[in-house]
């Protein structure tokens, strides 16, 4: 192996040494307490080590970096206390996570590192949304992301350096190409000769590096660096290595031809880079032993401190307070002058204010910019706020979604617009894995609103019609807002944008241009999670949200002997369980109104609970009106039978009578 000092010192040259050192010598005593049955798992970096040090020693302190499962050296070089980290491995409180996650997958405001999640993926887009919140500072930062060559085949990787490089986002996307995804060898997972050629057709700067040599990795990267700071721009890095260990431990390396294992043994970071320094003078086979003697005191002292920790003993109320951040509701009364509008523009008048109330606010979507959005709302807003602000997005959900994340991890408020709420699903996993969980796992707010257009009633077949707030009701850490109403739709956004907490926003199209109110025209604030009581009656307590509160205020007016508590919901989470109950405990019937197909929507959760806290106040059994349990056809009159709304009166009007 063949190293070039360039400029560097021998004092650099040392630090190097002692950075890539530390990492192989917690690696070694890893493996021992595994034998030993002290450590349950452990994700081997040996051999790689010369990657995520000589990344991290690049980036200044400030600079965010996202290691994978195998990079200790990054935690090692941003100078973590051992115990902190052998806590984490430990599940013990003073780790990273309060025992909620292990190995690496966490993050750390403190020391400026985002951990993955086991999706691998979506990590690289939160890496563009750190890059863009960088870019719109001008502070001339870089974010480094890692990923290895199995990754490279998810949808997620390209969608991330496609919005990277449209964007030019100072984003360093490093691939290290360690010869097998678990068992599976890199010419069954990809047919080009090297992963770096796929930065070509993104227009992106690729380059191969030996990621096996320390001062390859620091001196290519530092001048790279240099170069994405001055004009900003992203980096495909593929830097080829070896993993000498399994997997994980309990995997092992047969599948792995041993001339394989010898060869790269012999390229060995550490102990190459250290026979090269001894053979330079710069290192002395003295101060080495004396290196390792420290590193190891180190290594023991901290062991015994994360060891002497007690075990974590689990509260409800422990686990259940940090599934969301805290967040006190900032009132804002509404003003007294009030313009009667429709749904559509209380929607954007919120959008609007909340722009202009938060400088920190950044919207994206699919042609929101100069189009406006598919249906119109952000109309003249990039005049407004400029394109900095209102960024179309490429057809890539789950990396926007990654990147609205990254926003919020680097001081940002982001919205972004579904289209539709049907093209969700190609963004799904960041939201429930990285947007819903981020918080309990290691206390890291998502503050990410996410738009979602939706209903029927506009024959616009199955993938534009959904109504799908149940995929997300489920998910804890998420909130779920579906107002009825212009002034409820005003109120409750500028709530969701205000709450540090990823909110899922639902808009039913059909309302949009049908619905008018008087709203006030001043920025004003409605709280999540309490429901609103539109009719009071004695006889049945009716629940519904969304389109389905329309209707069910159209049978009520075709019905005017019906007396009935009609509960718009409003939010579905958190719920406001107290209204429906004090509802229920009074009228003794109850009807659920909902747009989702029947089985499995929040209507069954809402009937169950009912049934748990009121069972001996009802008179009747709980009804659920819904649509049919199919997927939602195109033609009018197959919509017309599909939705609820031809099948509530008459369920009514028979429960009334039982």
């Amino acid at each position: 192996m063949i190293y070039y000092r360039q400029n560097l010192t021998d004092t650099q040259l040392l630090d190097l040494y002692k950075k890539i050192l530390k990492p192989r010598l917690i690696e070694e005593k890893m493996l021992i307490l595994i034998r030993q049955g002290k450590v349950s798992k452990w994700f081997s970096g040996i051999g790689q080590e010369a990657i995520a040090v000589g990344v991290t020693a690049v980036l200044d302190e400030s600079e965010y970096v996202l290691p994978m499962h195998r990079n200790l050296g990054v935690f090692t070089t941003r100078n973590i206390p051992l115990h902190r980290l052998f806590s984490q491995w430990q599940g013990k409180a003073n780790g990273f996570t309060k025992g909620r996650d292990r190995s690496f997958h966490f993050g750390t405001q403190e020391y400026k590192i985002i951990g993955m999640i086991s999706h691998l993926g979506p990590q690289l887009g939160i890496a563009d949304g750190i890059a863009l919140a960088d870019t719109l500072q001008k502070n001339k930062k870089v974010t480094a992301v890692f990923t290895g060559e199995g990754a490279t085949s998810e949808g997620d990787f390209h969608e991330a350096l496609n919005i990277a490089a449209v964007w030019k986002l100072p984003v360093m996307f490093i691939i290290e190409n360690n010869g097998y995804g678990l068992s599976t060898p890199t010419n069954e997972q990809y047919a080009c000769e090297n992963l770096a050629d796929k930065g070509v057709g993104y227009g992106t700067d690729s380059y191969i590096i030996d990621g096996n040599n320390i001062l390859e990795v620091y001196n290519k990267l530092s001048q790279l660096k240099e170069h994405m700071q001055e004009d900003p721009h992203p980096v495909l890095l593929e830097f080829k290595t070896f993993r000498m260990r399994g997997h994980e431990e309990a995997s092992g390396t047969k599948y792995v031809p041993q001339e394989l294992m010898d060869e790269w043994a012999a390229k060995d970071p550490v102990t190459n880079y250290r026979d090269y320094l001894i053979e330079a003078g710069v290192l002395t086979k003295e101060y080495d032993e004396q290196l390792h003697a420290a590193i190891k005191q180190e290594i023991d002292e901290n062991w015994a401190i994360a060891n002497a920790e007690p075990e974590i003993i689990p509260t409800y109320s422990g686990e259940l307070d940090d599934v969301y951040k805290t967040y006190q509701h900032e009132e804002v009364s509404p003003s007294e002058e009030i313009k009667n509008i429709r749904f559509i523009d209380a929607i954007r008048y919120s959008l609007e204010q909340s722009m202009k109330r938060h400088g920190n606010l950044v919207i994206m979507g699919q042609d929101i910019a100069e189009y406006g959005g598919a249906f119109k709302i952000t109309d003249g807003f990039v005049d407004l706020f400029g394109k900095d602000r209102v960024r179309n997005t490429p057809i890539c959900e789950s990396a926007v979604v990654s990147t609205a994340m990254g926003l919020s991890i680097n001081g940002y408020k982001a919205i972004v617009e579904m289209q539709f709420a049907d093209f969700v699903s190609t963004g799904f996993n960041p939201i429930v894995n990285l947007l819903a969980k981020s918080h309990y796992r290691w206390g890291e707010k998502a503050d990410v609103v996410v738009r979602m257009p939706c209903g029927g009633g506009t024959q616009a077949g199955p993938f534009h019609s959904q109504t799908n707030e149940a995929w997300f009701t489920k998910t804890p850490g998420l909130k779920v807002v579906y107002p009825a109403f212009p002034y409820d739709a005003k109120g409750l956004l500028n709530s969701s944008i205000n709450d540090p907490n990823p909110v899922l926003f639902f808009e039913h199209k059909q309302l949009y241009r049908s619905v008018y109110q008087d709203v006030p025209v001043d920025y004003y604030t409605i709280p999540l999670g309490k429901a609103a009581l539109l009719k009071e009656g004695n006889q049945v307590t009716i629940i519904a949200f969304g389109a389905p509160v329309h209707w069910a205020l159209e049978t009520l007016s075709k019905n005017p002997e019906i007396e009935a508590d009609l509960i718009d919901l409003r939010t579905l989470q958190p719920l406001d369980t107290e209204s429906v109950f004090t509802s229920v405990k009074k009228t003794g019937r109850v009807i659920i109104y909902q747009e989702d197909t029947l089985f499995g929507g929040i209507a069954s959760d809402i009937s169950a609970l009912i049934m748990e806290e009121c069972f001996e106040y009802l008179d009747a059994p709980v009804k659920r009106v819904a649509s049919l349990d199919s997927p939602i056809p195109f033609t009018k009159a197959l919509e017309d039978q599909f939705l609820p709304k031809n099948r509530f009166e008459e369920v009514l009007l028979e429960l009334l009578k039982y």
